[in-house]
């Protein structure tokens, strides 16, 4: 059966036409799946019972399926997704004290970059996921939250892989957050550890969406320790295609900061930052390191990180520690995928080549 998100308003009307339905069916499914959020085409109440039961015959409501999930005592809620080729990815909702509601889904199952300190990129790639895959992520945590009277209000592409490298299905997955979920473009956050090209063609786009970049150091030799993509496109090269995005688009790039303790946390590391950044319209945010089984980094304390964002403002750079979110449960990207895997014996998938990104 064809999934329903795969296709066009059009298309299910051209279908819909073919089955001697009315013209207006269409938009009134269209209503249900995207601004009632229902899931279900049972639930479907203002269609036929004959209707509804044809589409439930020929279409699926999504591919994902709930693998587990886990709940945080701050009420972070961490799914795991199973697909179709039973690949798992992983999605989170984060609620937030002034009211926003913020979905963290995937772009991939798995990841190619290999930085070292992170759970995904410790498993490798699998495959990339398509635009409604990547779509549908964000489309359950909203009709969860229309069921509780709240709604979605941001999203992030920073869960599993790197959504550059997906290029193609991520910007599509955009474009319908925004379209389908009605989420502005202001408040769709995309994360890269740093694919120059893409940056520069995401900047082309004329999408008002937010650019997080992964940086974690602030010198060619360290970074590249953490982050082999640094090997491809060095640090001159990413500031650059960082200040062409900010030059197009007059957005504030976002550089993401994994504060790990006695490693990127010293005063001589806030300097070395704030030379790097100083001048071009970015902030830092600073995320104390969500430690994994494979690496032995620990988290930064916030004595240290008061220092370092006091040194960033000395070179105007501004800086804020990220709320962490879902410590108790395995909230950090990979972490649950990776604890399930290790329950079935799974084995990690491969890592792709820098000369072939």
């Amino acid at each position: 059966m064809k999934n329903i998100y795969d296709i066009t308003l059009a298309e299910l009307q051209d279908t819909l036409a073919a089955w001697g339905e009315a013209g207006f069916r269409a938009k009134q499914i269209w209503q249900w799946l995207y601004e009632r959020r229902v899931t279900d085409f049972a639930a479907m109440t203002s269609l036929p019972a004959a209707l509804r039961q044809r589409l439930a015959g020929h279409f699926t409501c999504g591919v994902l399926r709930l693998a587990t999930e886990q709940r945080s005592h701050d009420g972070t809620l961490k799914r795991l997704y199973r697909l179709e080729d039973d690949q798992l990815i992983e999605a989170v909702l984060m609620p937030y004290d002034d009211h926003r509601r913020t979905a963290c889904i995937s772009s991939q199952a798995g990841c190619a970059m290999g930085c070292v300190f992170c759970a995904t990129g410790q498993m490798g790639f699998a495959r990339h996921l398509s635009a409604s895959e990547i779509f549908e992520q964000a489309l359950h945590f909203a009709s969860l939250l229309e069921a509780e009277g709240e709604r979605l209000s941001n999203v992030v592409l920073m869960g599993m892989g790197e959504p550059f490298h997906n290029y193609d299905a991520t910007v599509a997955a955009i474009k319908r957050l925004m379209h389908d979920l009605g989420i502005g473009a202001r408040h769709i956050t995309v994360s890269t550890v740093g694919l120059v090209p893409q940056i520069r063609r995401f900047a082309d786009e004329g999408l008002q969406v937010t650019l997080a970049v992964s940086l974690h150091k602030a010198t060619d030799a360290e970074r590249s320790a953490l982050l082999p993509v640094n090997k491809r496109w060095n640090l001159d090269e990413l500031l650059a295609a960082c200040r062409y995005y900010a030059d197009q688009t007059g957005r504030r790039i976002s550089f993401e900061w994994a504060a790990i303790a006695g490693q990127n946390d010293t005063p001589q590391e806030a300097h070395q930052l704030g030379n790097l950044l100083a001048g071009l319209l970015c902030h830092v945010n600073i995320i104390p390191l969500n430690p994994t089984g494979g690496y032995a980094g620990q988290p930064s304390d916030l004595t240290a990180l008061n220092r370092f964002m006091h040194i960033l403002g000395t070179y105007g750079v501004s800086a804020t520690v990220r709320v962490r979110r879902g410590i108790d449960i395995d909230a950090g990207c990979g972490q649950l995928k990776a604890a399930v895997l290790k329950g079935q014996r799974g084995q990690p998938g491969t890592v792709i080549p820098l000369a072939e990104l």
